[in-house]
């Protein structure tokens, strides 16, 4: 999809992952990644001496002391996840002593990298997701999910596609013809990677060129939502549960969800049904540093899977309408993984 910059402001910045930024332009993913890994030695000394102090503090068994990073700051789909396991942890007593830390930066691979450098610190799990693969691919940045340990696949959630109460475009069928008649006309916004990806399926899938589309990033789906609402954006795609109240309002109509079936409770037919095969999940997956004992990441495994089993973890998945997908580690995550990796960086190709 083209970026459409909203205003030509010099050093403005929109979403590019999960709650990121990068500067607008054709090549904002990439300058942007540039001026990221530019201060990156800077990150990860600071990072280096909170992680220093926390596991003096706490000891580095994994039970007694554990650190939830999320690759963004506070507020986005990384840091909730983060929140709603820490909650979980807490509640039932898995972990003494459970924290959230924020490291944000160029679409989660500053952590990423971050992560990379605690070599054999099993009390440390990083969430991921879709976003992030879609970020290492965009930015081209010098370490990826191989560069770390896979632990478990937890859950995924579907964007849907909106547009304005009053939009003219009643159906999803409405919004598409238009869109094939004039892609320049039918603006399209969204909330980081992960939307504009959907995005870019759905116009391959109805046979336009994702790079042509007009697209204007947002940092979230609040922004998005006030860009169909002032009419700078004519539809948009965004996680469900970030539009749903301004739906349930009237404010926004939903016309599909990008799933593979319709979500429980939610009556929006999916792409899928109304002849648009795209099914692109935001997964979220937890990994560790490298360097790891096979018995820490049998003990992290358990943890993880523990957790998700907890009253307070199934509560926080009919809140946030996630789907459990839980995948322990082994040869089954790895491949779905690599699988995962090939397919997210084809589509962010698309988008460049």
């Amino acid at each position: 999809m083209s970026t459409v910059p909203p205003s030509p402001e010099a050093g403005a910045v929109a979403a590019v992952g999960d709650d990121e930024p990068r500067e607008r332009g054709s090549r904002g993913p990439v300058r942007a990644a540039h001026l990221a890994y530019a201060l990156f030695a800077a990150i990860v000394i600071g990072a280096a001496s909170f992680f220093s102090v926390q596991s003096a503090a706490g000891g580095d068994d994994i039970r007694a002391n554990l650190t939830l990073v999320a690759p963004a700051g506070p507020g986005g789909g990384w840091d909730t996840f983060q929140r709603e396991m820490q909650q979980s942890m807490r509640a039932e007593k898995l972990v003494n002593n459970v924290q959230v830390v924020n490291i944000p930066g160029a679409s989660g691979t500053i952590a990423l990298g971050k992560l990379t450098t605690m070599g054999g610190r099993a009390n440390t799990l990083m969430v991921s997701g879709t976003g992030l693969v879609a970020g290492v691919a965009q930015l081209d940045a010098p370490v990826d999910h191989g560069d770390v340990t896979p632990v478990a696949r937890v859950v995924e959630e579907y964007d849907v596609v909106v547009v304005k109460g009053d939009s003219p475009y009643r159906t999803l069928d409405d919004l598409v013809a238009a869109w094939k008649a004039d892609p320049t006309k039918v603006t399209w916004t969204g909330g980081g990677t992960f939307d504009q990806l959907v995005g870019a399926e759905l116009a391959s899938k109805v046979g336009l060129d994702p790079a042509q589309v007009a697209y204007i990033p947002k940092s979230g789906g609040g922004e998005a939502t006030t860009a169909l609402l002032n009419g700078t954006a004519v539809a948009a795609t965004s996680g469900y549960t970030d539009m749903s109240d301004q739906i349930e309002a009237g404010r926004l109509r939903a016309l599909g969800l990008a799933a593979p079936e319709r979500l429980p409770g939610v009556g929006i037919p999916t792409l899928r049904e109304q002849g648009h095969d795209v099914t692109l999940a935001n997964w979220r997956m937890l990994v560790a540093p490298p360097g790891i004992t096979d018995d820490e990441l049998a003990q992290l495994v358990d943890l993880v899977g523990a957790a998700t089993r907890t009253p307070e973890w199934q509560a926080a998945e009919k809140r946030n309408l996630w789907s459990n997908v839980f995948l322990p580690a082994g040869p089954e995550l790895d491949s779905w993984l690599q699988d995962e990796q090939t397919r997210i960086a084809a589509l962010a190709e698309e988008i460049q």
